[in-house]
C-alpha cells in the first residue's frame, strides 16, 4: 500500500500500476533528453574546430587540383618524350638485333660446318674403335667362355668335394667308422713308405692286445706299434664351444681324453723284450695335431714322458721314411757276408776270364800266322799249276818245295 495525500493506493491495482509504468517511462525519456542535449552541446563544441579543419582541407584540395593539372601537363610532356625515346631505342635495338642475328647465323653456320667435320672424324674414329673393340670383345668373350667352362668344371668339383666332405663328416661322427677311417689312412701311408714284409696290420701281441700296425724294426729299437685311434669327440666339443664355460669344459675333457689314450697306448703296446721302448699315436688329421702342439703342450710332454710319440699324416710319413732307411741299413748289414762271398767269387771269375782271354788271344795269333802261311802256299801252288798247264817243265827250285812242305808239317803238329 502507498499513501499519497491522505489516500491509499494498492500496488496491485491496475490503474496504479499503469500510472507507475507511465511515470517510469516519462522519467526515462526525460533522462534521455537531458543526455541528448548534453551530447549535442559536446558535439557542437567538438565540431567547431572540425569545421575549421574542413575549410582548411578544402583549400588544400583546391591547391591539389591545381597541382594535378600541372602534373597532367608534365606527364603528357614526359609521355611524348618517352614515346620518342622508346621509338629511337626500338630502332637501335632492332638494328643491333639484326647485326647480332647475322653474326649468330654466321657463327652457327661456321659451327655447323666444324661440327659436321668433327662428327665425321668422330664417326671414323668410332668405327675404328668399335672394330677394334669388337675384336677385343670377341676375344674376351672367347676367353670368358673358356673361363666359365673352367668355373663350371671347378663348381662341379666343389660340389663333388662338398658331398665327399659331408660323407667324411658322417664317417667321422661314428666312433667305429672313424677308427676304420684312421686305420685305412694309416695303412695307405705305411704301404707307400715301407716294404710289404716290414710291417704287419692288426697284429696280436703276447698280451692279447691287437695293434693297428706293427713295424718290424731291428734291435735296437725293436718292433714298434702304431695306434690309429683318437678321441675326436673332445676335439669336436672344443671346436664348437661358444661360451667361456663351454670352452673351459671342452679343454678339461680334451686333456682327460688324450691323457687316458696316451696311458692306454703305453700300457697295451709297450712290452719289454717284445716291442720297442715306445709307440706311435697316429692322428688322422693335421688340424688335431696342430691344435695339440699349439694349445696343449702339456699333453705332448705327457706323451714324451710315457714314450708315446704323437704323429700326423705328414710327420708319420717322415718317420716311416726314417724307419725305411733303418731297415735298409739293417738288411745291408745282414747281407754283408753274402756280399763279400759274392765279391770274392766275382774277383775269381774276373781273373779266370782274363786268363782265358789271354789264351784265346794266343790262339788267334797262331791261327792268324797259320792263315798267312797257308795263303803263301796257295799262291805257290797256283803258280805251279799255271806252269803245268802251259807245259813249262822247268826244274822247280828246292825252296819252293820246302815252302810247300813246311806249312803242312806245322799244321800236322
Amino acid at each position: 500500500m502507498i499513501e499519497i495525500a491522505g489516500q491509499n493506493y494498492s500496488l496491485t491495482d491496475p490503474q496504479v500500476m499503469a500510472v507507475l509504468v507511465a511515470a517510469g517511462i516519462a522519467l526515462v525519456i526525460l533522462i534521455l533528453l537531458i543526455m541528448t542535449v548534453r551530447a549535442a552541446r559536446r558535439s557542437a563544441a567538438v565540431a567547431a574546430p572540425l569545421m575549421q579543419q574542413i575549410g582548411v582541407l578544402g583549400q588544400h584540395v583546391q591547391q591539389l587540383g591545381a597541382g594535378q593539372e600541372q602534373l597532367r601537363g608534365g606527364l603528357q610532356t614526359v609521355s611524348d618524350t618517352q614515346a620518342t625515346a622508346q621509338a629511337q631505342v626500338i630502332q637501335t635495338v632492332e638494328a643491333r638485333l639484326a647485326t647480332v642475328q647475322q653474326q649468330m647465323q654466321d657463327r652457327l653456320a661456321d659451327n655447323a660446318l666444324r661440327s659436321a667435320r668433327s662428327l665425321s672424324e668422330m664417326q671414323e674414329r668410332m668405327k675404328e674403335t668399335l672394330h677394334g673393340s669388337s675384336k677385343q670383345t670377341t676375344t674376351s668373350l672367347t676367353q670368358l667362355q673358356e673361363r666359365l667352362a673352367a668355373i663350371d668344371k671347378a663348381q662341379d668339383n666343389i660340389t663333388k668335394l662338398s658331398g665327399d666332405v659331408l660323407s667324411l663328416q658322417d664317417i667321422l661322427s661314428n666312433k667305429q667308422t672313424r677308427g676304420a677311417f684312421g686305420e685305412i689312412q694309416l695303412r695307405d701311408i705305411v704301404s707307400k713308405a715301407l716294404p710289404k714284409d716290414s710291417f704287419a696290420l692288426q697284429h696280436t701281441l703276447s698280451n692279447g692286445k691287437r695293434a693297428d700296425c706293427l713295424i718290424h724294426l731291428p734291435n735296437p729299437p725293436g718292433p714298434i706299434v702304431i695306434d690309429s685311434k683318437f678321441p675326436l669327440e673332445a676335439y669336436e666339443a672344443l671346436r664348437v664351444a661358444d661360451t667361456d664355460w663351454e670352452l673351459k669344459d671342452a679343454v678339461a675333457k680334451m686333456k682327460v681324453a688324450v691323457t687316458k689314450h696316451i696311458n692306454d697306448i703305453a700300457a697295451k703296446y709297450i712290452i719289454d723284450g717284445e716291442t720297442a721302448d715306445g709307440a706311435l699315436m697316429f692322428l688322422p688329421s693335421e688340424a688335431v695335431y696342430a691344435e695339440l702342439h699349439a694349445n696343449f703342450p702339456d699333453l705332448v710332454r705327457k706323451g714324451f714322458d710315457a714314450r708315446v710319440w704323437i704323429v700326423s699324416p705328414t710327420t708319420c710319413m717322415a718317420t716311416l721314411n726314417t724307419m725305411r732307411a733303418i731297415l735298409k741299413d739293417a738288411r745291408m748289414r745282414e747281407q754283408a757276408g753274402a756280399i763279400r762271398s759274392e765279391l770274392s767269387k766275382l774277383v775269381a771269375d774276373v781273373d779266370r776270364l782274363g786268363t782265358r782271354v789271354g789264351n784265346l788271344d794266343r790262339h788267334f795269333s797262331q791261327a792268324s800266322k797259320d792263315i798267312e802261311e797257308i795263303k803263301i802256299s796257295a799262291d805257290k801252288a797256283g803258280k805251279r799249276a799255271h806252269r803245268l798247264d802251259n807245259f813249262d817243265f822247268e826244274e822247280i827250285s828246292p825252296d819252293d818245295d820246302t815252302a810247300n812242305v813246311v806249312p803242312l808239317a806245322k799244321q800236322d803238329g
